[in-house]
């Protein structure tokens, strides 16, 4: 059975961080309830239209832990999955308790994942976030008390607040704990427009500075075992993310609730973004579509290698008509073309002269 992945998306959040852009909403909690059996609903529709069964399931936002674990796992028990399927949520620091914990567990969550971002006050301060710096312990000992295998970190660098030493300090806490997480992701802090970050230019990243510390946390991550997956993802060995390869693989996925996005042999589709219009849709018995485009095989097959070449996978030599002006940025092993370390950053560089993107 080819992996079929579902995503959940969450939208609703204590408190919007100064870097967040996603549809997320932090004066909406009153719509939990009615949210929840929207979702339900949406999902009953889907399975009497033929949902597949998922191999891998992950609820994102927002804050998923936002909602109660009783209301999380009746929209997980309402999906069709596989006896293996893997199941993620992501969860805020500051809502690790060990009750809430145990209680995915039993209900049938598999993964964690944990916006930790940093272990430094003054970097979490610049990026708005509320959880103490000793969140990364607490995290650890809480999930591994739950009885979870497999658990992921973030971590952002970017900020102007952070020094190189701050992301060593960073990435030596976490990895000096007594179960450090087998997954870490790390992604540059990007500074959108609608954000209060984008809007404050003196707080933009120096992307020289935030190159360095991506290399360091590269370096770091590689020396302690763990193997690189894609741009922003590090793993041991049996611990990575299925969910996220349902992407990287191109595969085929479909999201519920408000701004989910789904996609399905070459047709691509979304929610409607807030979760006020979302819910009305769906309690009246209309579509929550909000829109809709179909991929033709050229466009399929440049998302294909874009994707790939983001991976320690790859893509053939074959995608390209010539390597010689990236010859810096890639090696080719087995007639296989993957991007070195230092040119993981600047992967936009090589996707640009993919052949099908011609």
């Amino acid at each position: 059975m080819s992996d079929f992945g579902v995503y959940v998306h969450v939208p609703f959040c204590a408190h919007r961080c100064d870097y967040c852009a996603f549809a997320t909403y932090a004066d909406r909690d009153y719509l939990m309830d009615a949210y929840v059996q929207a979702v339900i609903t949406e999902i009953e529709l889907a399975k009497a239209n033929g949902l597949a069964t998922a191999t891998s399931v992950f609820f994102g936002g927002g804050t998923p832990s936002r909602l109660g674990a009783d209301q999380l796992l009746a929209i997980l028990d309402a999906i069709p999955r596989s006896d293996d399927a893997e199941v993620t949520v992501e969860c805020n620091p500051e809502d690790a308790q060990l009750e809430r914990l145990v209680a995915y567990r039993r209900g049938g969550v598999t993964r964690m994942s944990f916006g930790v971002q940093s272990t430094q006050p003054a970097v979490l301060a610049d990026l708005g976030r509320r959880h103490g710096t000793m969140a990364h312990r607490e995290v650890s000992e809480a999930v591994n008390a739950a009885g979870f295998r497999t658990w992921n970190m973030d971590l952002i660098v970017g900020s102007r607040a952070e020094s190189l030493e701050d992301v060593a300090r960073t990435l030596n806490d976490l990895l000096t704990l007594e179960h450090p997480p087998p997954h870490i992701s790390c992604y540059a802090l990007t500074p959108e427009p609608a954000t209060s970050l984008g809007r404050d230019p003196a707080r933009h990243p120096d992307e020289d500075e935030t190159a360095d510390a991506y290399d360091l946390v590269g370096a770091t991550l590689d020396a302690h075992g763990y193997e690189w997956e894609e741009i922003s993802n590090w793993a041991l060995p049996a611990h990575e993310c299925r969910h996220n390869h349902v992407y990287w693989d191109h595969g085929d996925y479909v999201g519920f609730g408000s701004a989910a996005h789904s996609h399905q042999h070459g047709r691509r589709y979304w929610n409607v973004r807030t979760p006020d219009r979302y819910v009305d849709l769906v309690s009246s018995g209309q579509s929550p579509l909000g829109g809709e485009e179909f991929l033709d095989e050229r466009t399929q097959q440049f998302e294909r290698d874009s994707l790939a070449l983001r991976t320690r996978r790859g893509v053939p030599v074959e995608a390209f008509d010539s390597l010689e002006e990236i010859a810096h940025l890639v090696r080719v092993r087995d007639g296989q073309v993957t991007l070195k370390e230092n040119g993981r950053l600047l992967a936009n560089q090589v996707i640009v002269r993919l052949r099908s993107g011609d």
